[in-house]
């Protein structure tokens, strides 16, 4: 019986979608808000210079960018802990992208539509049951004016729910292969293996298809989200605890402060500082963060560290 690595690893998913466009084709169609006649037909793979060489260096990078046929752009991602920062980056890597299609002296409107695509492991909207998240410029009184441009679709795995989309076979298929198919288990599903795309992204997961180095690469994958996640709970446990001290009113306020600068930069604080006593680089601090150098140096100085 074959023994499977997690497809949400950095190393297989890029193996799965970054060299294979007919998958990443099947994935794209599956999951993104195109009309029938807007389907994707070919695609070609564009440089990502924000994709480092060592994925030891974040826990979430842009994994994968696109052409189609239409020459709308995609940005594909497999984000594998939620934290405040990441929707901005997405934002800003959209942006960048959509931007950089022209170069100086060429029109308007020859620039084409930018999707960003998340894919989370994680849980970032806790009120609602709703895992499917499409966002879009649209008019804020008549939401069928829209300004094209960039899209964002961001997907939590951990509450989706396959009966929640019997219409979309494809889609079921390609999200429940990323959250049923882990290393723990290697008993896969017969109708998982009966399709012919997911049957060659099980095949390209099979342990024996990566070398000793390469499966040394993926056990240090799951060692920095480990130690990523510990520090991100040190730090909302830190936070709780602060709030604690000044009130129970306060603390509650700011156990739900994702989105409050105040909260957030405490939290931020709390973590840099973990970082550092635990001896992280500051490449990998930053990583984590998304803070600039300065203002970790800042933020250490102002410990008495640095």
């Amino acid at each position: 019986m074959a023994r499977y690595l997690d497809p949400k690893n950095d190393l297989p998913f890029k193996r799965i979608f970054g060299e294979h466009p007919d998958l990443l084709k099947s994935f794209l169609n599956a999951l993104m808000p195109l009309e029938e006649n807007q389907q994707i037909e070919s695609l070609e793979y564009l440089p990502t210079e924000q994709v480092p060489e060592n994925p030891a260096k974040k826990n979430s990078i842009v994994d994968v960018r696109c052409k189609d046929n239409f020459g709308r752009h995609f940005i594909v991602e497999m984000q594998m802990l939620w934290n405040n920062s990441f929707s901005k980056r997405m934002v800003f890597n959209a942006s960048k992208a959509y931007v950089r299609q022209l170069d100086k002296n060429e029109h308007y409107y020859l620039l084409q539509p930018v999707y960003g695509l998340a894919i989370l492991n994680d849980t970032f909207d806790a009120r609602t049951p709703e895992f499917y998240h499409h966002y879009r410029i649209v008019n804020y009184r008549n939401t069928e004016e829209v300004i094209e441009g960039l899209e964002f679709v961001l997907v939590e795995l951990p509450k989706f729910r396959p009966d929640k989309w019997a219409d979309r076979r494809m889609a079921v298929l390609w999200l429940r292969f990323l959250k049923e198919v882990e290393e723990r288990r290697n008993d896969v599903s017969e109708d998982l293996k009966a399709n012919a795309d997911i049957s060659r992204a099980l095949e390209m997961c099979e342990v024996g298809a990566f070398t000793e180095a390469e499966l040394a690469a993926y056990d240090k994958y799951w060692d920095i989200i480990r130690t990523e996640n510990a520090l991100l709970a040190e730090s909302k446990a830190a936070v709780i605890a602060e709030g604690k001290a000044g009130g129970k009113a306060e603390a509650e306020s700011k156990c739900r402060a994702e989105g409050r600068a105040e909260g957030e930069a405490k939290s931020l604080i709390t973590v840099v500082r973990n970082c550092k006593s635990k001896g992280l680089p500051l490449e990998q601090i930053r990583a984590i963060t998304c803070l600039s150098e300065e203002k970790i140096m800042e933020i250490l100085h102002s410990n008495g560290e640095g």
